[in-house]
């Protein structure tokens, strides 16, 4: 099963996020700005934007952990949107910061297709025994 096939009836999905990039260092993936992701002014939603955040965080930390004795999902996100995006994609790339036994912290960087800087995010993922 490949990363992407984890997203398959999901928001995710919804949203067209699909992975480029999965180590336990670095988790990049990409998201449309179209339809299902804009706002009614016709640019990025920031609650679109926040999804994808989490999304690169969260998968980053299920990369760190082990899956069959531990469960990772978001605990606090905060996000500053820096630049509108109005069309084509935007890619998140997930870095992260802390990697203690019950949380993870990332930072959350997602760039339009130019590279400019469209929201910076911290993620809080928190790791708890199955």
């Amino acid at each position: 099963m490949s990363d992407n096939d984890l997203l398959s009836n999901t928001l995710m999905e919804w949203l067209g996020i699909e992975f480029l990039v999965a180590t336990k260092d670095l988790v990049t993936a990409r998201m449309p700005v179209d339809h299902r992701t804009k706002q009614p002014q016709g640019m990025l939603h920031g609650g679109a934007s926040l999804a994808l955040a989490e999304t690169v965080a969260s998968f980053g930390s299920y990369l760190n952990i082990d899956m069959n004795e531990y469960v990772a999902f978001g605990l606090e996100i905060n996000g500053n949107h820096i630049r509108p995006a109005k069309s084509g994609f935007v890619t998140a790339a997930a870095t992260p910061i802390h990697r203690g036994r019950t949380t993870h912290v990332w930072d959350v960087r997602i760039t339009d297709e130019a590279g400019h800087l469209v929201n910076i995010s911290r993620c809080t993922v928190a790791i708890v025994k199955r």
